[in-house]
């Protein structure tokens, strides 16, 4: 009940403008973190999984920890599969309970990325399942995954018009000019094209590689149509630096329910910026 796909929650965005954070999560800390922050503030929000975290945590973890503080917080929340490319392993997943999908076929061709995220779409619809998928490719480092600069490209909004309507998929990410990991430089949107996909894509639209974005450019993102922004850099930025600060001040602490302690007060910071930027605080 307490695990649901994110559909609903993003059509309701878009309606109402504002976005719908998705937090990459690692473990039983950061799950804690963002559910209860996110509870106590009213906001919805989307828990993101890469296949390395899974990998890391365990996927019947994982499921588990995240079902028990949805319901302990009383706030159903969109677990994620963030840059899924597996057929088998999505499967296996969604299987296990997750509602919530990207496939990541931004690497192939277009016309192999269609018959791709198309093979995804019939699978998870099959189980009330949401999908989102990615036309364009953004650079930068997300766990496993690593794309030069010079191998990104932006999304083509008469491109993006034909994969929506080709593969029925839920929502769409596209590539504006922001990118994963930290960033080089100051980081610039293409807003003309954002606009431009809006105007002939009438699904919620999704922006990756959040992190070290400003509010500014972020409130301008939401009302061109952004639904969905995903957050990872950030909120482990927070968490390690935090604990490192621990450290350096108690060289011989050996408690991790100290220390991960400050790191979850750190990142309660994070989330809390985030939910205010998106717009979302009180639209549960």
């Amino acid at each position: 009940m307490y695990l649901i796909s994110n559909r609903e929650m993003l059509r309701k965005a878009q309606r109402e403008g504002y976005a719908v954070p998705a937090f990459n999560v690692h473990n039983l800390e950061t799950i804690q973190v963002v559910v209860e922050t996110a509870a106590r503030m009213s906001s919805p929000v989307i828990l993101a999984g890469t296949p390395g975290t899974f990998r890391y945590a365990g996927l019947e973890y994982i499921v588990s920890i995240c079902q028990q503080a949805a319901y302990l917080n009383q706030l159903p929340v969109a677990l994620h599969l963030d840059h899924h490319e597996v057929f088998s392993d999505i499967h296996q997943k969604v299987k296990a309970g997750i509602r919530s999908v990207m496939i990541d076929g931004s690497h192939l061709p277009f016309e192999s990325n269609i018959m791709t995220v198309t093979e995804v779409v019939r699978l998870c619809h099959s189980y009330d399942a949401s999908v989102e998928a990615e036309l364009g490719r953004l650079g930068g480092q997300e766990d496993d995954l690593s794309v030069d600069s010079k191998d990104s490209f932006f999304t083509d909004p008469q491109a993006a018009k034909i994969y929506v309507e080709r593969t029925g998929i839920d929502s769409l990410a596209v590539a504006i000019g922001s990118a994963h990991g930290l960033y080089q430089g100051e980081p610039h949107l293409d807003f003309d094209r954002l606009a431009a996909i809006r105007q002939l894509v009438d699904i919620p639209l999704v922006l990756h590689g959040a992190s070290g974005l400003s509010e500014a450019m972020v409130r301008k993102a939401i009302g061109l149509g952004i639904c969905k922004l995903n957050v990872a850099t950030d909120l482990k930025i927070a968490f390690a630096d935090a604990i490192k600060s621990y450290f350096a001040q108690y060289p011989t602490a050996n408690d991790p329910r100290h220390y991960m302690t400050q790191g979850k007060i750190a990142m309660e910071k994070v989330v809390e910026e985030k939910i205010l930027m998106c717009g979302s605080a009180g639209k549960f």
